[in-house]
């Protein structure tokens, strides 16, 4: 398999929310990224924008991007509902018609659009849509608890506070120190960034505790599975991948994921529960079933002042009585040492 060189294609949407698996890409896969295409931000630094990407240049086009030998196009942001924007259409006609790949994490599946199809037999190409999770195994019967390995699981106060982020920082930690560990990635981002794992949000709700079942099952030899958390127990949006997670991967112990600045749960207008009643609601939810305790808060302090973000980790370590800290800013050697301590 050729290296990837690969242009993410984020247009009209690169922040860091919106953008997210732009930013795992620019954040994990370095060496692979050769280009980030978005007209509104042509020739601006990816670090002023969103933090990371020091080396990787902002383009405008398909053929720009080409210009850099890139060989696949990647589209980079989760848009509520998963469809492809129709402006984007014709970057990825162009990108076919330069012969390069598609990537699309989106719903809507690139291989069952006739144009496409088409584009791609002509020039030789792959479209590669991640979220197919392939055939059912069997419903969820629990038998992850049967595993050698610890398994953790990341876990939210919102969707979209840092999950994926803390789970690859954990894991990337333990592998430097020679442990056992698994990523078990269960998003489209995080697909990408580790090459397998289990789209959820694709998943027919009565199979998800059982593709996740599964999955931590084939990876139970390890020391450490570290489950990538979806959604949150109380968003009314995403509540039910959470619950599918939770039950499939059957987690020893659970790390709380929370952005301080958050008021309201995203997509709606309730607020974000505190966080003791969280941890009790997670730990109560796996209670009648196998032990499991959140053991870690992790702080998701983008978009606040230094000051300001030390403020909170204190304060939450304070309230909750757990260890807290922000693997970006502090690093995540107390999470790491946190679960090598169970």
């Amino acid at each position: 398999m050729s290296l990837r060189r690969i242009c993410i294609l984020t247009d009209g949407h690169l922040d860091t929310f919106t953008a997210k698996t732009a930013l795992g890409l620019l954040r994990y896969c370095p060496e692979e990224v050769v280009a980030v295409l978005d007209r509104k931000h042509v020739g601006e630094s990816l670090v002023d924008i969103v933090g990371t990407g020091a080396d990787v240049p902002i383009v405008g086009s398909v053929e720009d991007a080409c210009k850099l030998n890139a060989n696949q196009l990647l589209m980079g942001v989760a848009l509520p509902g998963g469809q492809l924007p129709d402006t984007w259409r014709e970057f990825l006609e162009h990108g076919l018609q330069f012969g390069m790949d598609i990537v699309s994490g989106m719903h809507a599946r690139l291989n069952d659009d006739v144009r496409f199809a088409q584009l791609a037999k002509e020039n030789d190409c792959t479209l590669i849509d991640v979220r197919n999770p392939g055939p059912p195994p069997p419903v969820g019967s629990g038998r992850a608890v049967s595993t050698r390995a610890k398994r953790i699981l990341t876990v939210g106060s919102d969707c979209n506070v840092g999950k994926r982020v803390t789970a690859l920082e954990v894991a990337y930690e333990l592998k430097k120190r020679n442990v056992n560990v698994e990523f078990f990635a269960t998003g489209q981002t995080g697909i990408m960034i580790s090459g397998g794992g289990v789209p959820a949000d694709a998943v027919i709700s009565d199979f998800l505790t059982g593709y996740i079942e599964q999955g931590v099952v084939e990876l139970g030899d390890a020391d450490y599975v570290l489950v990538e958390g979806q959604g949150s127990l109380l968003n009314p949006a995403f509540s039910p991948v959470t619950l599918g997670l939770i039950h499939g991967a059957m987690p020893d112990a659970m790390i709380l994921c929370h952005h301080p600045p958050r008021k309201n749960m995203r997509a709606t207008e309730f607020s974000v529960a505190d966080l003791g009643e969280s941890i009790v609601l997670h730990e109560a939810i796996m209670r009648p079933l196998h032990p499991s305790k959140v053991i870690a808060v992790s702080v998701n302090c983008f978009g606040m002042e230094s000051a300001a973000a030390d403020d909170a980790v204190k304060a939450i370590s304070e309230q909750t009585g757990l260890p807290a800290v922000d693997p970006i800013r502090s690093g995540p050697t107390l999470l790491a040492e946190t679960i090598l301590a169970l």
